[in-house]
């Protein structure tokens, strides 16, 4: 939404959220951050072309299309689907920060096509309204997958370059949260069509609890903004307890329901969600999940230090991380 009028005396502040954004008594959400946008189209750099398209025309989810153009049929791709971080407040695939260093990076490294999904934000949309979204669009692409011929509503770029049996749920941050979330409802949930997940890759996944661990005891501070991000999303009885925040408070559905052969947790050193992602590595890896499990750290760096600096050799480092987990066998 566009921001108030600063110097309309009508307009009083309820809420300031930072670094994400300001709640009015009226109702207006003023975004600070995360609201820019880029348009689709081929990136001459690196080959990689890119398409809006609408997923569910009801709610308005749509996503961004990527595919490398140096690839042509009849070679199939490994489809990335993306969630995207924000704290599940703001951003979007066409966010500066996601399209050019992200997104088309992603794309040209790991030569696939990745769909990055545009699920609805908070305050607005209140959770579950982004895991929602983002089901309903994997529920759209495992349909597309079993499409054949000119059928209506396929999309053409999945029909002609993707191979639905190399499927990755990608997410970074909230992203990260809501990946972990669609591959367990996955697991437990029929699919349409010829689609199997292959791996997951949770890159410094946003998960939470109420009890600090690790930095997050020697930095309250953090942990106390942290808190109230959290609770001004998800207001529940449970807090940071709440089963889609804290993977492992009681209650919550075992990892050893995942879907997927194989996942990747990618960490940074100085970031506060360091510890809750070691954390899910190490509960992962001790489970009795039969797929396999790997980490990935990134010294002397923080939160999404990838997406602020995509030219340093640590963000290529880690891009180069993410190819080689699609790719290898």
């Amino acid at each position: 939404m566009v921001a108030p009028d600063s110097n309309n005396p009508e307009l009083e502040l309820e809420l300031e959220l930072l670094p994400y954004l300001r709640v009015y008594k009226n109702g207006v959400v003023e975004r600070l951050v995360g609201t820019r946008v880029t348009p689709p189209g081929l990136d001459s750099l690196t080959g990689v072309d890119s398409k809006d398209i609408t997923i569910v025309p009801e709610t308005g989810i749509s996503a961004r299309l990527y595919r490398p153009t140096a690839v042509e049929p009849p070679r199939k791709l490994p489809l990335i689907v993306y969630f995207h971080g924000g704290a599940f407040l703001i951003t979007s695939s066409a966010e500066p920060i996601y399209h050019n260093n992200c997104l088309i990076p992603l794309a040209a490294a790991t030569e696939s096509v990745v769909l990055s999904v545009n699920y609805r934000l908070a305050p607005e949309h209140p959770l579950p309204a982004a895991y929602d979204d983002s089901w309903a669009a994997l529920q759209w692409v495992a349909e597309q997958s079993k499409t054949s011929g000119d059928e209506a509503g396929q999309e053409p770029w999945l029909k002609q370059l993707v191979d639905f049996k190399k499927v990755f749920l990608f997410g970074d941050s909230a992203g990260g949260n809501i990946a972990h979330h669609m591959a367990l409802r996955a697991q437990n949930s029929h699919l349409a069509g010829k689609f199997k997940i292959r791996g997951i890759a949770l890159i410094q996944p946003y998960f939470w609890g109420r009890e600090p661990i690790g930095s997050e005891i020697t930095e309250p501070e953090k942990k106390a903004l942290v808190d109230g991000w959290w609770n001004f999303v998800c207001p529940s009885d449970r807090g940071n307890d709440d089963l889609l925040i804290n993977p492992f408070a009681d209650g919550s559905p075992s990892v050893e329901g995942l879907v997927g052969e194989k996942v990747v947790v990618i960490v940074a050193e100085k970031d506060i969600l360091r510890d809750r992602g070691m954390l899910y590595y190490e509960n992962l890896a001790k489970s009795h999940w039969k797929g396999k499990v790997d980490i990935f750290e990134t010294e002397g760096e923080d939160h999404a230090f990838h997406l602020l600096d995509p030219t340093s050799e640590k963000a290529k480092c880690l891009v180069n991380r993410l190819a080689l987990f699609v790719n290898e066998d």
